[in-house]
């Protein structure tokens, strides 16, 4: 019989192993946001939180409850602008990236 591990067990393991890949993961979670694709954007971001940082860390870095976080990262989450903004800046800090904001012709 094979078994095979979930699909984000096999994504922490590589945000863990990786860091180009993490960072590569931010920022394809952040143009999922911008695309509209917000449960997409809060799936990725979930897995950044579980593999870097922790819940635990990130409701002390931001100043936002612990389950709330759990609920604004979840699958029906909808974070406001301000605790998005909050969450994404702990997320790039421990990445240790500098988002920019590139512009090309539609």
């Amino acid at each position: 019989m094979i078994t095979t591990r979930p699909h984000s067990e096999t994504i922490i393991a590589r945000i863990r192993r990786e860091p180009k890949f993490a960072r590569a993961l931010y920022a394809e979670a952040v143009n999922s946001f911008l695309d509209g694709e917000t449960a997409v954007g809060l799936s990725m971001l979930r897995d950044l939180v579980n593999a870097q940082i922790s819940f635990k860390e990130l409701a002390r870095q931001t100043g936002l409850g612990e389950k709330s976080l759990h609920r604004m990262l979840g699958r029906n989450g909808n974070p406001t602008a301000n605790n998005l903004a909050a969450i994404l800046r702990s997320i790039a800090e421990d990445l240790r990236v500098k988002p920019r904001v590139q512009v090309g012709a539609a």
